[in-house]
């Protein structure tokens, strides 16, 4: 055999493996009711998604290189990232999604593959599965775990908001993201809305989001429970509970299939990561008359608890003055009855 067609052969044999694109990060999602502190580089929790639930709105927190995804309001995902090196810093402000390209190469870097690239700025900046060594290494862009930036793909529209925030630069509800989502998800601007006053036991404002899908979302820890449509909170209630301490820990719960407006809703779990086995389960009368909502604001949300509304309860702080580091995510895939 000649010289040169050895080298072909060498060629060939080494083509598959130089043209192939890495995978990066963890393959599967933590358990939802892990602490996002607690993810090391290339974890991640993906509650599930419905874009049929409201809209969506992505914080990074480059202070905490993780990323924090919201559904109408809710918090249903968190990732770890890797953001731009020193000389290469990842730009703080609100983008929104300009181009998408699942199998994006660079013609900046030596055409390296930036798989389900999400780009935010024409000049190189972009979302897009990547290395992630626990501190930032990109030129710019923001890394995520390709199974994570699989999903998130699939899950954002163009035009979608990202804010982009980091300590001393952005407000702290920015750097350090909740499970109530800090942003308007239409403008990517900070919202943050009045606690209730010492008399005030409820408030109910459905002019701010006259349409959309409504999410509830009850801490158990603050006695709040809050409404949101169209991604912007809509009332919040102070909660009571009858006979006995508040249930613990986080669940996700769904108004089932053909309830009428008129009825008492009828609420099924959702099984979020690491408790699976809950899905579909119906929830006794029993169990929902134990939480105790001011009788006004109970007339103003039942006509809304139609199928397909979410409730998230949660035992960790919601409220701004009580928020520690522990978040839950919510799952919005519908249970298998």
């Amino acid at each position: 055999m000649t010289r040169i067609a050895l080298a072909l052969l060498a060629l060939l044999a080494v083509a598959p493996t130089a043209l192939a694109v890495p995978s990066w990060g963890a393959k599967t999602s933590r358990p939802a009711d892990t602490v996002p502190a607690a993810l090391h580089p290339g974890e991640w929790v993906w509650g599930g998604d419905a874009k049929a639930m409201g809209p969506m709105a992505v914080v990074v927190s480059l202070t905490e290189q993780r990323a924090y995804v919201y559904r109408n309001g809710l918090l249903v995902a968190v990732s770890t990232v890797s953001t731009g090196k020193p000389g290469h810093e990842t730009p703080t402000g609100v983008f929104t999604i300009l181009q998408k390209d699942k199998d994006h190469r660079s013609s900046k870097y030596n055409d390296a593959p930036m798989p389900y690239q999400e780009r935010l700025t024409w000049d190189g900046v972009a979302l897009h599965a990547g290395g992630l060594p626990g501190y930032p290494v990109s030129h710019g862009c923001v890394h995520l775990p390709t199974e994570f930036a699989r999903l998130l793909f699939g899950a954002t529209n163009m035009g979608m908001v990202v804010v982009i925030a980091k300590e001393g630069v952005s407000p702290s509800e920015l750097v350090h993201p909740r499970v109530a989502s800090p942003i308007d998800p239409g403008t990517g601007k900070e919202v943050l809305a009045a606690p209730l006053g010492v008399q005030e036991q409820f408030r109910w404002q459905p002019e701010r989001a006259p349409t959309g899908v409504l999410s509830l979302l009850l801490s158990t820890s603050d006695g709040r429970l809050f409404a949101y449509r169209d991604g912007k909170e809509i009332g919040r209630a102070r909660v009571g509970f009858r006979d006995g301490a508040a249930p613990a820990g986080t669940r996700a719960f769904m108004v089932a299939d053909g309830v009428a407006p008129a009825t008492a809703p009828s609420w099924v779990e959702i099984g979020i990561p690491g408790q699976e086995a809950a899905s579909g389960t119906v929830v006794a009368r029993a169990e929902e008359d134990k939480i105790l909502l001011p009788p006004g604001f109970r007339s103003q949300l039942q006509p809304l608890l139609r199928p397909g509304v979410v409730l998230l309860v949660t035992d960790k702080h919601v409220l701004a003055d009580t928020t520690g580091a522990s978040l839950q995510v919510l799952n919005a895939d519908p249970p298998e009855l």
